[in-house]
């Protein structure tokens, strides 16, 4: 947002007359919060990292260009939850996420136990660089979601049906019978992107399936992070573009902010989620 529309905004919601060198001092506040949000310390370890992408239209060099805004949200040892940062890309890859990756662990991240992703290319293999150790699990819902676009609208339920075959299997055996089973049905040769989608993500869906009720219900509950996109989008909405990746940042900082306490409470059957993850991962879970 530049200047003149925040004096325009000031204006017209408050009837005063805000001075170019005041809402300088103003925006430039916020950006040192920014900047000191962003290169906080952080925790040593974090149980659930859930990491997204969203895009927003930032000018540069006289163009302006969709660029992603990858978005880390953590759930604490306590069950609260907190954002780690925003990081800003024009084309997500395996460098992009090393460097993300490499400044958490300059923050002091030493281990994640399960990192969730939405399909995201090259950062399975970014993620096993930075934390061997994390299991790497995609995002049931986002995998889902991308095969109902295949599926027109008479023949969603049935799809969905078919699939929650597939994640809701008892192990990993019976979930490759499913999905076995899915691709020898009509539904499966009437869309054939959609059994292609779930092979190739085949190796980060397992996982899921070797957790008890407790925990997958907290990965595919993906409700934090979406309602987390949600106050993003809702924020960068009436933009059409920004003039820089600072402003968008500053806009998206205050809007997060201004939903904190959100995070403040720990997420539903924590109590549960954690003595399963204590078993699961031994010395490796905190119990702070």
């Amino acid at each position: 947002m530049t200047t003149r529309e925040i004096q325009g905004h000031i204006e017209e919601i408050y009837g005063v007359e805000a001075s170019p060198s005041l809402i300088s001092a103003i925006t430039d506040a916020v950006m040192d919060e920014v900047t000191a949000w962003q290169n906080r310390p952080l925790e040593p370890c974090y149980p659930v990292v859930f990491m997204d992408a969203i895009r927003v239209n930032i000018r540069s060099d006289g163009a302006v260009s969709n660029k992603a805004v990858f978005v880390a949200l953590a759930i604490l040892p306590d069950g609260t939850r907190d954002v780690l940062g925003l990081w800003f890309q024009a084309n997500e890859g395996a460098k992009f996420w090393a460097k993300v990756l490499n400044d958490l662990r300059n923050r002091g991240v030493q281990d994640i136990l399960i990192a969730v992703v939405d399909g995201l290319k090259g950062f399975p293999q970014a993620i096993e660089a930075a934390f061997p150790k994390t299991q790497v699990q995609t995002c049931i819902v986002h995998l889902l979601r991308h095969s109902m676009s295949f599926a027109s609208y008479k023949d969603r339920k049935a799809v969905a049906k078919a699939l929650k075959a597939v994640y809701t299997a008892v192990d990993v055996a019976a979930a490759e019978a499913a999905l076995a089973e899915f691709e020898q049905c009509d539904l499966a040769a009437k869309y054939p992107a959609i059994a292609p989608s779930w092979r190739r993500a085949w190796n980060e869906v397992i996982p899921f399936l070797d957790y008890p009720p407790e925990v997958r219900r907290l990965i595919y509950t993906t409700n934090a992070i979406e309602a987390l996109n949600s106050k993003i989008r809702r924020a960068v909405r009436t933009r059409g573009h920004f003039p820089s990746d600072e402003a968008a940042a500053k806009l998206i900082y205050l809007a997060l902010n201004a939903t904190s306490q959100e995070w403040k409470r720990s997420v539903r059957e924590w109590h549960a989620v954690k003595s399963q993850l204590a078993i699961m991962f031994e010395d490796r879970f905190p119990m702070a």
